[in-house]
């Protein structure tokens, strides 16, 4: 087996937006999470609606005029 090809194992801080962090391993140095356990409304049991970048808003701008009658 050749030696020294791995990349290396750290114990690592991995973040949410929501503010919540915790402890993991990992080879990349830092992980950011858009959404966690903590913040999902699977697990939380409340709605949230993300849009991101304004992708509702540029979708019915878009389609406003396409009504079906």
């Amino acid at each position: 087996m050749k030696t020294a090809i791995h990349p290396k194992y750290n114990t690592i801080k991995v973040s949410c937006n929501c503010g919540e962090t915790w402890e993991s391993g990992s080879t990349v140095k830092e992980i950011k999470l858009d959404i966690c356990s903590a913040c999902h409304p699977f697990y939380t049991g409340t709605q949230r609606l993300i849009d991101t970048a304004g992708r509702v808003d540029k979708f019915r701008k878009r389609y406003a005029n396409n009504v079906v009658k």
